[in-house]
């Protein structure tokens, strides 16, 4: 997994090939890279979540937030949210709500990523 600075933060990447992430050990696994790396963020491109990421019931995303989030991690989910945003009221206020925190962000694309590194 690629390491990039940006913004004072080390991120790592995940690649838009490759496994889903969807398991505690698979979330584990990436908190594990990001600290041998020193990472401070990782970036996950809409592709490499499992959909049940997506729909707030699954508990997924809290879930794994949360674990990134008692490490001390960021969390970027990078590419278009928009159709499980108009499929759930919920989870576009999940978006809109993270949006405005520190922990997780989600954005369109790798320009609104550097935008939102720039703006501190």
């Amino acid at each position: 997994m690629p390491i990039d600075e940006r913004g004072g933060l080390r991120i790592l990447r995940l690649g838009p090939d490759g496994p889903l992430v969807s398991t505690s050990e698979e979330t584990a696994d990436l908190i594990g890279s990001a600290w041998f790396e020193r990472a401070n963020v990782i970036a996950v491109p809409v592709a490499r979540l499992d959909p049940a990421f997506f729909d707030l019931r699954s508990q997924m995303a809290g879930g794994l937030t949360q674990k990134l989030v008692n490490y001390h991690l960021k969390l970027v989910v990078i590419g278009d949210v928009s159709p499980f945003e108009a499929a759930s009221g919920a989870f576009r206020d999940y978006v809109a709500e993270s949006n405005r925190g520190g922990h997780v962000w989600f954005v369109p694309d790798e320009a609104a990523l550097d935008r939102r590194l720039a703006a501190g």
